[in-house]
C-alpha cells in the first residue's frame, strides 16, 4: 500500500468512526462494527481512535461522560446504521 492509499484507508476508517460516534457507540462497540461490517482490522479502528481522542481529548472527555447505556442502539439498529453508512461511503468513493 502506498502512501496516499494508506492516508485514504485511515481517512475512511476515521470517517466510520466519527459516524460510530454519532450513533453514541463506544470504542469497543465501534471496533466491533467495523470489523463486522466493514472488514476493518479492530487493531486498526483502535489506533485511530487512540489518536483520535490525544487530538480531541476534551470532546472525548466530554463524550464519554454524556454516555449511557439507554442513549445506545438495539444491536439491530445498529447493524442497519453501519451498513447504511458504508454504502454511502462506497457511493462517495465513486465520484
Amino acid at each position: 500500500m502506498g502512501d496516499s492509499s494508506s492516508s485514504s484507508y485511515i481517512h475512511l476508517v476515521q470517517h466510520l468512526i466519527e459516524k460510530c460516534l454519532i450513533f453514541r457507540m463506544t470504542k469497543e462497540e465501534c471496533m466491533e462494527a467495523l470489523s463486522k461490517h466493514a472488514n476493518i482490522k479492530p487493531v486498526i479502528t483502535s489506533t485511530v481512535w487512540n489518536e483520535l481522542e490525544k487530538e480531541n481529548k476534551e470532546f472525548f472527555e466530554a463524550y464519554a461522560e454524556s454516555k449511557s447505556k439507554e442513549d445506545r442502539m438495539s444491536e439491530e439498529e445498529t447493524s442497519q446504521m453501519i451498513q447504511k453508512m458504508i454504502s454511502d461511503s462506497s457511493k462517495d468513493s465513486d465520484d
